[in-house]
């Protein structure tokens, strides 16, 4: 049962467990548990593993964690679990070849999650995020990460420049 006087709790305070559904539940130190509770990166391409808040279905947020490394092992094991579960961020390593250098096109990519094929409906769904990080949303709305563009292929620079 989850209380809504709840305070923010510290990554100390409490344990996490799935529940017979699969579902992450969270019991604080007092003993109260806090049913199918989700993690939100607060920076999920900025720091990843930095700066993670627990939260109820309603969006209250019971408890903070300022970095994953922090946690005990099952406790880290389990909310990245969860993490992977809930995003879909593929990240962009190679630019293998895209149907036409005018917008839209159908880019083909090496990704951390195996090749691909997408349509990039025109230059503005390629944002810049930092001085070397782009995020590249397709039509059906995913964003494929490209984590630095200078340590891309030869190839694949040349073709993400023409587009930049």
């Amino acid at each position: 049962m989850t209380t809504d006087s709840m305070t923010t709790l510290s990554i100390h305070n409490f344990t996490l467990a799935r529940d017979s559904f699969g579902r992450l539940n969270l019991t604080d130190a007092a003993g109260v548990l806090h049913e199918n509770v989700a993690p939100v990166r607060a920076f999920p391409i900025q720091a990843p593993e930095q700066g993670i808040s627990l939260v109820t279905t309603d969006g209250k947020e019971i408890a903070w964690i300022d970095a994953l490394a922090d946690l005990s092992g099952p406790n880290a094991a389990l909310v990245r679990e969860e993490l992977q579960g809930r995003e879909f961020m593929p990240e962009i390593a190679r630019i293998l070849a895209v149907t036409s250098y005018a917008t839209p096109c159908t880019w083909t990519v090496d990704t951390n999650r195996g090749q691909t094929e997408f349509v990039l409906r025109g230059e503005e769904d390629i944002r810049r995020i930092g001085s070397d990080t782009l995020l590249v949303s397709d039509t059906h709305g995913i964003h494929f990460l490209i984590r630095n563009q200078y340590e891309l292929d030869k190839h694949s620079k040349k073709i993400l420049d023409r587009f930049l």
